[in-house]
């Protein structure tokens, strides 16, 4: 697809079901999707469109040095390619900065922010990550006086940060039940002015009228953090399905360095025959060797995904599947 080509859109549902939910695939246009991601935004697609509900794209290209249009054209073709549609235009948040420094806004205005000055090794040092997970803010500028303050701006640009009240959060998961985090005092904009994920996605999933999300399980410690921010701003709490992920040889989440992960990369591969693979990695019977997305849909049920003891699912089992 060529650069800044129109998003290819769906037809979608012709009528929403009671019950429908509306889903969303929001991938950073930074390459080709690999096949991790390819799986991910099958298992939204099908939650959504077996719902009958609307089903989304949204580019989250907050990063203005890595994200690029070409990539986006890329991602957009390999969707298409496995038989994915979609409602409506395709969304960047490059273009939607001004909602972001809004909320930003609103929530310093209730006094829920502070400036931080902290680079990530500062952090690192500070904080320790239980269990080799993510670090938590240790809260080392959340008390710092004016003065203070204003002579650390002398040395550094500041990013700006919640002042999260501290108190735990319960969000619930279609695929790994409650799950509950104390959110800490997250980023919400950088300090190059860049708004952060978090922020970002809580403003879009809501303008957006998005109320599943169904992601990668790696994403499942940041859903409290969301859903503070969503309570804070008033804005509807979504409901989660954090699918498993695909993991290397190594037991590592996919990357490039794991070989060949994406669809150019498996060039001499049907796409019907990955489609399948994918599907029954996710749990759908699929009796033939290849498949269309429309022929997962016409036999997927919720309750294949929503089975207990999920394990990540290895790169090598995919291939012998599609092989």
């Amino acid at each position: 697809m060529p650069r800044g080509a129109p998003a290819i859109v769906g037809a979608g549902p012709a009528t929403p079901r009671l019950g429908a939910v509306t889903g969303r695939f929001a991938p950073s246009p930074t390459g080709p999707l690999h096949i991790g991601n390819l799986r991910t935004a099958l298992a939204a697609w099908l939650l959504a469109r077996h719902s009958g509900g609307g089903f989304l794209v949204r580019m989250e290209d907050v990063d203005l040095v890595t994200a690029s249009r070409d990539a986006e054209a890329t991602q957009l073709a390999e969707l298409t390619a496995i038989g994915l549609d979609w409602d409506g235009p395709v969304v960047r948040q490059q273009e939607r900065f001004d909602r972001y420094h809004d909320a930003i806004a609103t929530l310093g205005a209730d006094g829920l922010t502070y400036e931080c000055f902290c680079s990530r090794r500062e952090i690192r040092e500070a904080a320790a990550a239980p269990h080799g997970g993510e670090v938590a803010y240790p809260g080392t500028c959340r008390e710092l006086t004016a003065s203070e303050r204003a002579a650390r701006r002398e040395v550094r640009p500041p990013a700006v940060r919640l002042r999260a009240p501290g108190a735990a959060i319960t969000v619930e998961d279609s695929l790994r039940g409650p799950f509950t985090a104390v959110p800490d005092d997250v980023v919400l904009r950088r300090n190059d002015g860049v708004p952060a994920y978090n922020l970002a996605v809580v403003v879009d999933d809501a303008a957006q009228g998005i109320d599943q999300v169904c992601r990668g399980d790696d994403l499942l410690a940041s859903s409290p953090r969301q859903a503070l921010l969503q309570d804070l701003l008033g804005l509807p709490r979504v409901t989660y399905a954090h699918v498993p992920l695909v993991v290397g040889a190594d037991g590592q989440r996919l990357a490039k360095r794991h070989g060949a992960v994406t669809l150019e990369e498996l060039a001499t591969v049907d796409p019907g025959c990955v489609v399948a693979a994918l599907a029954r990695s996710l749990g759908v019977s699929i009796g033939a060797p290849t498949a269309t997305a429309a022929d997962v849909l016409a036999v997927f049920e919720p309750a294949d995904l929503a089975r207990p003891g999920w394990e990540p699912v290895s790169l090598a089992d995919l291939a012998r599947s599609w092989s």
